[in-house]
């Protein structure tokens, strides 16, 4: 288990992390979300150790040695191939790096090109590749050590949907095999599909803690999606109606002001008829990132 407690880092004037504190247990995938600016990167260095911090950061029981570095695969927001070199040169130099030799890599090379549908053999040059096939590969090199810690900093960004579920299978397989995982992302689907749990961060302060049904549920069932015969503006004239989102066709979203109004708008539209579809909803996990970005508007 991955154990961060109490971590503080300045950058000068700028407080980037504020008492932060969260485990990642075996075998778990926690997601950590906020703005740009908001400490995710800086969590990350101090947890690699390339910057100093104040507070306590625990694998295993023991703070982290030089040699629990070879079991954390890492990757960085920004990627760091070396263009001259083909593939399997590339994947083989970072995986000597983690203490794993070419002799037990080379081998598991080409399933793991196979495995991301990485368009290029083993012989290709890095500079030949696309951006989102340099972007595969690297990730192959951050994996293919069977690290037991995962780190990754921004993993989806520009990768098309096809691939990204690709990486998401990686990730489910890593934590199957007893990873703790950890990962950013600005994409509320991708987190929502794979983590366990959440922690989000708002200029260097923990300002949501817990898997994503406590999350949720914090904010209450204040989304009620409908089907209905009702027009909008007639929807919106119900007690306790924010506002209405049209899906498509006759489906609604209504935005509650209280969530105690459910049961009274059901009895106003089904008046003791059958209604297809009546569904009360906390907010997406994207509604409550907008919203808590928001207050800092406040």
């Amino acid at each position: 288990m991955l154990s961060i407690q109490h971590i503080s880092k300045e950058f000068g004037p700028v407080k980037a992390l504020n008492d932060v504190s969260f485990d990642v247990p075996d075998g778990q995938i926690l997601g950590l979300i906020g703005q740009n600016g908001a400490g995710k990167s800086t969590t990350f260095h101090s947890i690699l150790n390339f910057i100093t911090y104040a507070g306590q950061i625990h694998w295993q029981d023991h703070t982290l040695a030089a040699t629990d570095f070879d079991q954390i695969g890492y990757l960085p927001e920004e990627r760091s191939l070396m263009p001259k070199l083909t593939i399997e040169q590339q994947i083989i130099y970072l995986a000597r790096l983690k203490g794993q030799s070419a002799k037990v890599t080379r081998p598991q090379i080409d399933d793991w090109l196979q495995r991301f549908a990485v368009k290029g053999t083993r012989k290709s040059k890095i500079k030949d590749l696309s951006k989102g096939n340099q972007q595969k590969v690297q990730l192959i090199c951050t994996l293919i050590h069977h690290p037991k810690l995962i780190i990754l900093d921004e993993p989806f960004s520009g990768l098309d949907p096809v691939n990204a579920d690709l990486l998401k299978q990686a990730i489910l397989t890593a934590k199957q095999d007893g990873a703790a995982i950890i990962f950013s992302s600005h994409d509320m689907e991708n987190v929502t599909a794979v983590c366990d749990r959440l922690v989000m961060l708002r200029k260097g302060n923990v300002v949501l803690h817990g898997t994503l049904d406590e999350v949720r549920d914090q904010f209450g069932k204040t989304e009620l999606f409908v089907t209905t015969d009702w027009s909008a503006d007639r929807l919106a004239t119900l007690p306790g109606v924010a506002s209405v989102t049209s899906r498509h066709g006759r489906r609604y979203v209504l935005h509650l002001t209280d969530a105690t109004a459910g049961p009274a708008i059901f009895d106003a539209l089904t008046q003791g008829h059958y209604i297809e579809e009546f569904s009360q909803q906390p907010p997406t996990l994207d509604e409550i990132f907008r919203l808590k970005v928001g207050e800092e508007h406040v």
